[in-house]
């Protein structure tokens, strides 16, 4: 900080297991990355390649080894690792994200069907050699999956090796843990916070709304992510009391 102010809450050094920030590109440039980086690295912890986006997206290679020299952990979206599922393409997918030298790997079944032991066993697996992050939820509006089975899928795919479960929301945060308005599921939310542990989520939360209730009511250091790259500063200020919906929120 330029200035230490007093009752500011502490948050964990990098590399850090909780109060993750996961940052969603979309096709940034090469220079664009590099600007992120250093108007905000510090506070980024994973970068995720939006949708497919990894498949066109040019000087890759590049743009992946800015991230890893500046501590970020970067894969690609699930939606490119269902892409290559959806063909039957899983031992092109693990060669394609081993071949970008990537950590990482995104596991989700969002948009396409997947039995639920099909997703448990790429989890199984892809685990052996990259730290996973699985999303549960859908992005298809009108899907529906009960609180118990949200739970449940949660807590089987950390059983079966993922280190983070994502909680759905999509990059319009209307959809999954939130309702058409934006405004949290509450009652999916306390179901979900009840069974599993806080450090083991990360929620989508692309709205400011969004991410000032997981901070008021998880702290500075719940896991958010799907945040926009030109959002990393606010959030962090909105974490720490620097922002006018937190300011109070830390004094004595």
């Amino acid at each position: 900080m330029n200035f230490k102010l007093p009752q500011i809450p502490a948050r964990p050094e990098k590399s850090r297991e909780y109060g993750l920030t996961m940052v969603m590109d979309k096709g940034l440039s090469l220079q664009e990355t590099a600007n992120m980086i250093d108007a905000g690295g510090e506070y980024i912890d994973l970068v995720k390649l939006g949708f497919g986006t990894s498949l066109i997206t040019k000087n890759l290679k590049e743009k992946i080894k800015l991230y890893q020299e500046a501590n970020i952990r970067v894969y690609v979206g699930g939606t490119c690792f269902e892409a290559f599922i959806v063909r039957n393409m899983f031992d092109e997918y693990r060669k394609y994200i081993s071949e970008l030298g990537l950590d990482t790997a995104e596991v989700s079944d969002g948009t396409m069907e997947m039995h639920h032991e099909d997703k448990l066993r790429y989890i199984e697996t892809l685990s052996k050699d990259f730290r996973i992050l699985s999303e549960v939820g859908s992005k298809i509006e009108g899907r529906e999956i009960t609180n118990a089975q949200w739970v449940d899928m949660m807590d089987k795919e950390l059983k079966a090796g993922a280190w983070k479960v994502i909680a759905e929301a999509r990059e319009s945060g209307n959809i999954g843990i939130y309702q058409k308005d934006g405004k949290v599921n509450l009652p999916l939310i306390e179901d979900i916070k009840n069974s599993i542990k806080l450090e083991s989520i990360l929620w989508e939360a692309p709205q400011k709304s969004q991410q000032t209730w997981f901070i008021k009511n998880f702290g500075a250091n719940v896991n958010l992510g799907n945040i926009a790259t030109n959002e990393i500063i606010p959030l962090e200020s909105l974490r720490i009391g620097l922002r006018g919906d937190t300011l109070l929120q830390y004094l004595k």
